[in-house]
């Protein structure tokens, strides 16, 4: 199933999530195939449980988009261990259509999370999986990649998004 994306101005996009507390179950296992459809459906790369308005610390990504189905990944309550370097890259995101922007991250992340199974798993990322990560993550603690845009950036693109309600164009 696909779901509805929630676009930026929903409360549940910038409120942290609550850790998932049961794993290996058939309600877990089939939202994470949704979300997978959802997000390849939506043309992205990651995409995190918020972004369907539930508030729960799941994120999926695959940076290969379907390509290469051991690029698959699924995190569930993850942590970032380690950030190391910097990279400077264009960031969109499927809740803020239409807007995309530079943003400094690392350039490699190392996260420990759980897997759909309940298992811990360390996964180390570069270059774009480390940016998905980060933003993925991001967006389980209420985080959007705005917020690492200047205030200028940020507040025009803010002011877009106003007009672009006001004309019934941002449901």
């Amino acid at each position: 199933m696909v779901y509805r994306i929630v676009k930026y101005g929903d409360p549940i996009l910038e409120t942290p999530c609550q850790p998932v507390q049961e794993f290996d179950t058939a309600e877990l296992r089939q939202m994470i195939a949704d979300m997978f459809e959802t997000m390849y459906a939506h043309k992205g790369v990651g995409l995190a449980a918020p972004q369907i308005g539930v508030s729960k610390r799941l994120t999926v990504i695959d940076t290969s988009a379907g390509e290469d189905a051991a690029a698959k990944l699924v995190l569930i309550n993850p942590e970032i261990l380690s950030l190391e370097g910097s990279q400077v890259g264009e960031e969109g995101c499927l809740s803020i259509p239409g807007f995309r922007e530079d943003v400094k991250r690392a350039m490699d992340a190392t996260v420990r999370a759980r897997n759909e199974r309940g298992e811990i798993i360390e996964v180390h990322g570069r270059e774009l999986l480390a940016r998905a990560m980060q933003h993925e993550i991001d967006h389980l603690n209420g985080v959007l990649f705005l917020t690492r845009l200047s205030a200028l950036k940020r507040d025009l693109i803010r002011r877009k998004i106003r007009k672009l309600v006001k004309a019934g164009e941002w449901t």
